[in-house]
């Protein structure tokens, strides 16, 4: 099983759990300037470790949001 797989299985269980309330889901503003701000920092690559670290972790549970919107979306639609 990979990561992705995992990521898919969270995605859909979350989904099931209220998919109009899924949906709804949003990064706060800072969280949206966090990761802009560190995306920044590793293209100029000045990006600590400690940063780095934690744009990945950002970026990966915005990749499980997003797949839990999409799992949502069809269960909605179903």
């Amino acid at each position: 099983m990979t990561t992705q797989d995992i990521f898919g299985d969270v995605a859909e269980l979350l989904a099931k759990l209220n998919p109009a309330q899924v949906m709804k889901i949003k990064a706060p503003e800072a969280v949206s300037k966090k990761v802009e701000i560190l995306v920044l920092k590793k293209k100029e690559g000045i990006i600590s470790t400690k940063e780095a670290v934690e744009l990945e972790r950002l970026l990966a549970l915005d990749l499980l949001i997003t797949l839990a919107k999409v799992k949502a979306v069809k269960l909605a639609r179903a």
